[in-house]
């Protein structure tokens, strides 16, 4: 029997069909285009709606397919026994998620296209989900009754599995950059490497020199510079609304203060360090500075040609205030708001080892102070520190300073002034202080002040002790002028020592304030009363328990016994009858 050519083309295409790598389904879809020719003479035009209207009627098209073959590897991918298992359990295959892409393969032949692909999943006879490609034709010479459709099914669910573990990746990477604490730049730095490797090329060693022989290379780099990303938090740093606000602003951020850093990354990118860390300056688009802590690195793959690169920055604009606050209080006096005694003395030393000379030094002390505090109290005398620190600081400028080194004590170092500038600057003071007097009611300021000139080779410490005497000289000339002595007691306190009832004194003299500076006398009785019998007149002091503290102190200081006790006794009972006559005539 011979055998004809079309018998063996038929032949091989069985075998081709049964031998696939991929899934074939031979269907016939007569009863489906039966379906769709009676939806149309319906007036059914969108295919679409009246499938979304009701899903009922996509299971309605899904029956009229009829499944007339499939081949060994459909078997094996649906874990089918054969065609016939396969065809009862198809409700099992095309489920779910399938739906909705079925719907859009129904409306590619309801529009006339010859086929339709589509991703979709489908489900094994043992509950696989498979992540399908699916292709469907319709055969040629089949177009009229689309009685021969040929569709063909790839399993691409490793591929898929790829495709979302790499989308999960980015995901992943994307929120690590966009929600990141601190600033992230991305950028591209080829255009400044292609500059530096010019510059290297004319023979130029000293990277340095260069910049600082030619600063504009260092504005054309920073020109150079191109912003692919920024994440969030740069928009919140610096103020932007967007991106593109952002990155059309980039001369705004990029300015003034952070050129040296710029050109110090420059030095360090062309020595081949590809990460570097720096504190620099940028400026929000508001115009406020922004102190950030800056890390450069080039990213791996791109370590020749630099084309991306990651910036960090980290706001550090609160360190760095506190930090000058620190420095602040540690150069300043925080009442008076001027450099305080260890500013004073290191730059004494200075200004004794480089001048400029002649330094001239004035001494400054407040007076009355201590008669604010009794009468005001501390508060009071607080404020007069206060206003001699504005008045001292809108005299002085740079290289000048005015130091508070003690309590009431202040000091004005003018480097590179003579005496008739000394002399200016006392007038300035003085003019100062009565308008400050003017414009403060209340207690008046003053201050008495000396000055001293130092000339080259003396020592400024001896200048500072001749201003202090000349200062202290026009402290006395003011109280003795001002009939006011700063160092007796008040008229009350006299009144309280001599007055009739012991009792009494004792206990005004226990809610006396006793004045700062005191004499022997006053100390003698006030603070000195419980050493022998004979000033029970004047504190009220009980004589038994006197006797008995007397005691007790005779028993602890024993080697003392006999050891001028009579001479001291003698002694202490002169000192308080000359403190009482005193007090009685003051009174």
């Amino acid at each position: 029997m011979k055998t004809t050519s079309t018998d063996t083309t038929s032949t091989d295409f069985e075998q081709m069909f049964e031998l696939a790598p991929v899934s074939l389904w031979l269907e016939d879809y007569t009863g489906l285009h039966a379906l769709f020719q009676r939806w149309r003479a319906e007036g059914i035009t969108d295919l679409r709606a009246h499938l979304n209207a009701d899903r009922t009627r996509v299971d309605e098209c899904s029956k009229q397919l009829r499944v007339l073959r499939v081949n060994r590897r459909t078997l094996e991918l649906f874990a089918a026994r054969d065609a016939a298992h396969l065809v009862e359990n198809l409700a099992l295959v095309f489920r779910d998620a399938m739906l909705d892409q079925h719907i859009e393969e129904l409306v590619a032949l309801w529009d006339g296209k010859p086929g339709f692909t589509s991703q979709t999943v489908n489900y094994t006879l043992d509950g696989r989900k498979l992540d399908i490609l699916l292709h469907g034709s319709i055969l040629p010479g089949h177009q009229a009754r689309w009685d021969r459709v040929l569709v063909a099914i790839e399993d691409i669910t490793a591929r898929s599995h790829a495709e979302r573990g790499l989308a999960a990746s980015e995901r992943y990477a994307r929120g690590l950059f966009e929600d990141s604490p601190v600033s992230l730049w991305v950028e591209d730095f080829s255009a400044i490497r292609r500059l530096i490797d010019d510059v290297r090329q004319r023979g130029i060693d000293d990277f340095r020199v260069f910049l600082q022989v030619h600063p504009e290379f260092v504005e054309r780099c920073m020109e150079e510079i191109r912003v692919i990303d920024v994440n969030r938090r740069t928009l919140e740093m610096f103020r932007a609304s967007d991106k593109g606000t952002l990155l059309r602003s980039l001369d705004q951020i990029f300015r003034d203060d952070m050129r040296p850093a710029f050109t110090e990354q420059l030095i360090d990118l062309w020595n081949g360090q590809l990460f570097q860390q720096r504190e620099t300056v940028n400026y929000a688009l508001d115009g406020e500075q922004v102190d950030v802590l800056l890390q450069f690195s080039v990213l791996p793959g791109h370590e020749e040609d630099w084309g991306l690169v990651q910036i960090a920055l980290t706001d550090i604009t609160a360190r760095k205030k506190a930090e000058a606050y620190l420095e602040y209080l540690g150069k300043h006096d925080v009442l008076t708001r001027l450099r305080n005694r260890a500013y004073f003395e290191e730059e004494l030393n200075r200004l004794d080892r480089r001048g400029p000379w002649p330094v001239a030094v004035i001494a400054i002390d407040m007076n009355r102070l201590k008669a604010a505090n009794d009468q005001g109290g501390h508060s009071a005398g607080d404020a007069l520190l206060r206003r001699a620190g504005e008045v001292l600081n809108k005299v002085v400028d740079k290289p000048a300073c005015a130091a508070r080194i003690g309590g009431d004590e202040f000091v004005v170092l003018l480097p590179g002034t003579d005496e008739r500038g000394a002399q200016q600057t006392l007038e300035r003071i003085n003019a100062l202080l009565d308008m400050n007097n003017q414009f403060y009611p209340g207690l008046s300021l003053s201050l008495a002040m000396g000055y001293a000139v130092a000339a080259r080779g003396e020592r400024l410490e001896t200048t500072v002790s001749r201003a202090d005497e000349q200062m202290l000289a026009a402290k006395r000339d003011f109280y003795t002028s001002s009939g006011y002595d700063r160092r007796a007691m008040t008229r009350t306190h006299a009144a309280l020592i001599v007055a009739a009832d012991p009792a009494a004194r004792f206990t005004a003299l226990q809610g006396c304030r006793a004045p700062r500076t005191m004499t022997h006398e006053h100390s003698f009785v006030l603070f000195d009363r419980h050493r022998t019998r004979t000033r029970a007149d004047v504190t009220g002091w009980c004589p038994e328990r006197q006797r008995a503290a007397g005691r007790k102190r005779f028993r602890r200081h024993q080697p003392l016994r006999g050891f001028g006790s009579a001479e001291r006794r003698q002694r202490d009972v002169r000192s308080s009858a000359r403190a009482r006559r005193a007090w009685a005539l003051r009174a």
